[in-house]
Parts: structure tokens; sequence; C-alpha cells
């Protein structure tokens, strides 16, 4: 039988503007040296902010199902710190740094306590289906700038 209060899924939280998301390392994460291989940050990345989109009100599903268009990694320039390894509880803090009309760029580290293992600043521009970049939902780019800390327009 299901318990939905506690059978689903990790999710994370905001604390003011910044979204956290927890996670631990699994043994599938590693390489053969016991740390966690390098492009397996970008999937904790991509969960993290996945989950703080969802987390905002933002329906990344709802607008592919509607045919509005979909994110894409534009840029993403990441600095590794620190290894991580098997077991470690690790936390993926997100933050919106700048919004445009069809991007928005977060600002994402990933820590093991108060260490500082890799941090990452990533956009993510809105395409069309036909992959063209188009302007997000004016709603998103109110979510984006009340996260940013910016004023919006009534």
């Amino acid at each position: 039988m299901v318990n939905h209060a506690t059978d689903l899924p990790a999710n994370g939280r905001f604390v003011g503007s910044e979204h956290r998301f927890p996670l631990r390392v699994y043994f599938e994460d590693t390489d053969f040296s016991g740390v966690v291989y390098h492009a397996n940050y970008l999937r904790y990345l991509e969960r993290a902010r996945s989950d703080m989109l969802r987390a905002a009100g933002i329906d990344q599903r709802g607008a592919y199902e509607e045919g509005l268009g979909v994110y894409a990694i534009a840029d993403l320039a990441i600095r590794y710190r620190r290894p991580a390894r098997l077991d470690d509880d690790l936390l993926v803090v997100s933050r919106v740094m700048d919004t445009k009309a069809a991007s928005c760029v977060i600002h994402q580290r990933v820590m093991r306590g108060h260490v500082l293992l890799t941090d990452a600043e990533v956009t993510a521009a809105f395409l069309s289906p036909e992959g063209r970049p188009r302007r997000q939902p004016d709603a998103w780019l109110d979510i984006f700038r009340r996260l940013k800390g910016d004023e919006v327009a009534s």
C-alpha cells in the first residue's frame, strides 16, 4: 500500500530566494576511484533546476504538452572544486541570477555540509516546438523576477 505522505520522491524547498534540493550519492554515481563521476553533477544540477521550477509554479510538462515550448541548456560553466563520494549527503542550492525574455540564468552550488564541491552557472533558453528561441510565458517571467528579487509590474 502506498503512503502518500512518505512514499513520494525527494522534493526541494525554497529558503528565501534560494531553492535547496537534497540528494545522496549512490554507488552508480561513482567511478572506479570511488568519487562521483564528473558528468553526474550535471544530472544533480538538472534535477535541482527541474524541482525548483516545479516548486515555483512553472509547469514545464504542461507547456510542452500545449505546444508552447521547452527549456534547453544554451550555456553552462561548471567548476569542480572537491569530490563527492559514495553515501555523501549533498545539497544543491539554486538561485535565479538573471532573466530575459527567452532565457534565464541560474547559479547552482553542490554542497556537502558547508563545503562547496561544485558550482555552475546555467543559461536555460525557452524554445518553440520548432527549436527557435521564444518568449517565456509572462507568468513565468514574473515568477523569475520575484525569485531574483526584482519588482514585478502590476
